[in-house]
């Protein structure tokens, strides 16, 4: 039965908070730029202003499919917000 990767290896945990971060920074940065508050992406983006402040914190990550509709509703191409600003 496999394992889960942060069972075993501590170095992609490492990389996989730094890319957390990273997105989250990302998304916020797009969203201030455009004087957007969170719950108005929110209400665009379909993804719940708690799971938004989470993200934008790096405690957790997001579906692709959600990415894609934040880049929507920032209306910037998603690799915006997956890109090393």
């Amino acid at each position: 039965m496999p394992t889960r990767p942060s069972q075993n290896d501590p170095q992609r945990v490492v990389e996989w908070e730094r890319l957390r971060q990273m997105v989250g920074q990302n998304i916020r940065d797009a969203r201030t730029e455009q004087g957007m508050s969170q719950e108005t992406l929110s209400l665009l983006s379909g993804v719940t202003r708690n799971v938004l402040i989470d993200v934008e914190h790096g405690r957790r990550g997001l579906l692709y499919e959600r990415i894609y509709d934040l880049a929507k509703a920032l209306q910037v191409p998603i690799v915006r917000l997956l890109g090393e600003q």
